[in-house]
C-alpha cells in the first residue's frame, strides 16, 4: 500500500493497475490537501504513454503497486496556495513527468531539474512528504506550482497534453543543438510515432528540411503528404540508404525497439549529429568506423527541465503545433493498451477523464 500522511484526506476517483497484469481498473485514493505551494488542478486529459504500461506491467522492476499512471496531463486550476503568484483559478495548465526535484543541486539552479539525483515523478515516485506519487488516470491533481505549466490558450486542451512528456522530449534536442533559430538544415527523424510526428512538426516549423526514416514503405505517402516530410527513407531498402549516405545534418532516433544505428550513422554529414530520445530495452549496436571516419557524435537526451517545457508549449502555440491524437474513455484505457502493443495507433491515445462513459 502506497505511503500516505495525516495530510491526504481529499478522496479521489482514479484508475489504477494493482498487480502486474497491468490491467487498468476503477480505484479510489487519497490526495494531499492544497499547500502553500501547491494548485489543485481539475484533470480533463491525460495522455497514454509507452511509459504508462511498462509501470503497469511492471516490465522494469521497479514499480509501487497500486500505480496510478499519467504524465501528460492537461486541466484547470481550481485552487492556489499562498505562495503562487504565476497561476489563478481558471487558469489552463499542464503537468508532464515531474513532481520534485531536490530544488538545490547544481542542475535545479541551471533550470535542469530534470537532471537532479533526487528528482521525483509525477507517479510512482515519493513525494517530499514520503508519499508515493499518483498520476494523471484520475479526476484531479495537487502539485508543486514550481512543476506546472501554463498552456496556450490557443491550444486544445486534449491535442496539447501529449506535448508534455512526448513534445518535450522532442523539442529539447533540437533545442541544445541550434535548430530553433538557425539556417536551413537537413534533420532526420527515425521511426513515424508519437515522438516521431511531432519531431516533424517541430522541424518544418523551424524551417528545416525533413527526411522521416522507417522500417515501414507503406508510411511514405503518411509522412509526406500528411504532415509535410521533405523525403522519406525506407530503412529496410539498401539502395535507399547508400544513395542518402553523408545527407543529413542531424538524426533525431525517436524508436524504442532494438537496433543498430551504424547504417543510420552513414546518412549523416562529416561532423553530423545523433541524438538517441527512444529508450529500447537491450544495449544499440554502435560501431566505431562510422563514428571515426565522419567525426560524428551520438548522444541522448531525455524531457525536459519546466522552463523549457513552457518554453515548447509557449512555441507549440506560436507555430499551432499539436499532437495528433485519439481520444479514449477512462472504461477503454485497456483497450488502448493493447492496441498501443500493436502499434495500431496514430499517434497518441488522450484519456477524455470527464466523459460520461466512463464507468466513474
Amino acid at each position: 500500500m502506497a505511503k500516505t500522511t495525516p495530510n491526504h484526506t481529499q478522496v479521489v476517483s482514479g484508475w489504477a493497475a494493482l498487480d502486474s497484469s497491468g490491467k487498468i481498473t476503477p480505484y479510489i485514493f487519497n490526495r494531499r490537501e492544497n499547500g502553500v505551494n501547491d494548485v489543485t488542478i481539475k484533470i480533463l486529459y491525460c495522455g497514454i504513454c509507452h511509459t504508462d504500461l511498462h509501470y503497469a506491467k511492471n516490465d522494469w522492476g521497479i514499480t509501487m503497486y497500486p500505480v496510478v499512471p499519467g504524465h501528460e496531463i492537461t486541466g484547470i486550476v481550481v485552487e492556489v496556495g499562498s505562495n503562487v503568484t504565476n497561476f489563478k483559478t481558471g487558469d489552463k495548465v499542464g503537468v508532464g513527468c515531474m513532481s520534485a526535484s531536490c530544488l538545490e543541486c547544481e542542475f535545479c539552479k541551471n533550470s535542469e531539474e530534470n537532471y537532479c539525483d533526487k528528482v521525483q515523478f509525477t507517479y510512482n515516485g515519493v513525494f517530499w512528504d514520503g508519499s508515493i506519487t499518483y498520476g494523471g488516470y484520475s479526476k484531479m491533481l495537487v502539485a508543486d506550482y514550481r512543476f506546472v505549466v501554463a498552456v496556450p490558450d490557443n491550444l486544445p486542451m486534449d491535442r496539447a497534453a501529449p506535448l508534455l512528456c512526448a513534445g518535450v522530449t522532442v523539442f529539447c534536442p533540437m533545442k541544445d543543438n541550434n535548430l530553433i533559430d538557425s539556417p536551413r538544415k537537413k534533420i532526420g527523424v527515425i521511426g513515424l510515432g508519437g515522438l516521431g510526428h511531432l519531431a516533424i512538426k517541430f522541424a518544418k516549423a523551424f524551417g528545416h528540411h525533413v527526411t522521416v526514416i522507417s522500417t515501414s514503405l507503406s508510411k511514405e505517402n503518411e509522412a509526406k503528404s500528411k504532415l509535410g516530410a521533405d523525403d522519406f527513407i525506407a530503412s529496410s531498402n539498401t539502395h535507399q540508404m547508400q544513395s542518402r549516405q553523408k545527407t543529413l545534418d542531424f538524426i533525431l532516433d525517436t524508436v524504442s525497439a532494438n537496433h543498430s544505428l551504424g547504417p543510420y550513422l552513414e546518412l549523416l554529414k562529416v561532423k553530423g549529429t545523433f541524438v538517441i530520445v527512444g529508450a529500447p530495452d537491450k544495449p544499440l549496436g554502435l560501431p566505431s568506423f562510422p563514428l571515426i571516419f565522419g567525426k560524428r557524435t551520438v548522444k541522448g537526451s531525455m524531457i525536459g527541465s519546466i522552463k523549457e517545457t513552457q518554453e515548447m508549449i509557449d512555441i507549440c502555440g506560436k507555430y499551432n503545433i499539436m499532437c495528433d491524437i485519439e481520444i479514449v474513455t477512462p472504461d477503454r484505457i485497456n483497450e488502448a493498451y493493447e492496441r498501443i502493443e500493436k502499434n495500431d495507433i496514430k499517434y497518441r491515445f488522450v484519456i477524455d477523464i470527464a466523459a460520461q462513459s466512463s464507468k466513474l
